[in-house]
């Protein structure tokens, strides 16, 4: 399953979302298959959540049920039981292989109210340029230094909104806003947007004025060729599509 994060949603913590989609799935009622043991939970697996205070347009989970589904009655239904700003996207049948495995990597576009495009655009060339970019984040056991460089395939400003289109919040009436697009691979430690901010401020002294506005645009597996992201959902769509149903009872809508 494929659901966007927007508007103040984006600061909902993974906790409370993950408590919002199960009591949907029981408002729903979908046939959510449990585990075993003392204290049963509802099969409900996430892949690669984005950060609290974070926009999404594809975060994905796997939901295991007990009977065969259709996929897009559980897309309306969930849709129609989860709050504003927790949009069910894409719902397809889980074919073989595990969905975190396919996403390696994920495109983000932050945008940077009132930055100069022509300070960020000499900034973004001196962390491509540079061999490794050494930053500092504070995680659970203590600050931890990694390269941020490497995880990143692709960086490019793209440029400002066009004329006539809606303001964000930290937006104003005649402000530039820089737009950052990135592709980042998937590692560990995972390499997130506010530490390529981090990075392009070592190597440049290049700071936005206010705090960026970050949204993930796509997750998926990195095509060889084109170094593009591809659809996760692709080999489930294809599996779909030549009609072979699952034989187990316990299905997984994906």
């Amino acid at each position: 399953m494929r659901y966007a994060k927007r508007g103040r949603l984006r600061f909902t913590s993974h906790r409370d979302i993950s408590r919002a989609v199960e009591r949907a799935v029981r408002r729903a009622g979908i046939p959510v298959a449990y585990s075993a043991g003392f204290s049963p939970h509802p099969k409900i697996s996430y892949a690669g959540a984005a950060p609290t205070g974070v926009a999404s347009e594809a975060e994905y989970l796997e939901l295991g049920v007990t009977t065969p589904c259709d996929p897009e009655r559980i897309r309306a239904d969930l849709d129609g039981s989860l709050p504003p700003g927790l949009d069910v996207l894409d719902v397809v049948e889980a074919g073989s292989g595990g969905l975190a495995d396919r996403l390696e990597a994920s495109e983000w576009e932050v945008r940077l109210p009132g930055a100069d495009t022509e300070l960020a655009g000499a900034a973004v060339e001196k962390f491509l340029a540079a061999g490794a970019v050494e930053v500092e984040r504070l995680t659970k056991k203590g600050p931890r230094r990694f390269d941020a460089r490497e995880a990143v395939l692709r960086l490019a400003v793209a440029g400002t909104p066009p004329e006539g289109t809606a303001r964000t919040a930290a937006q104003v009436p005649g402000r530039s806003c820089v737009i950052l697009r990135m592709v980042v691979r998937h590692m560990t430690p995972a390499v997130r947007p506010d530490d390529v901010l981090t990075g392009l401020r070592l190597v440049a002294d290049f700071a936005p004025p206010v705090p960026p506005e970050v949204t993930r645009l796509a997750q998926g597996p990195l095509d060889a060729s084109t170094g593009a992201l591809a659809d996760p959902f692709g080999l489930d769509r294809e599996t779909t599509r030549g009609g072979i149903p699952g034989q187990a009872s316990e299905q997984v809508a994906g």
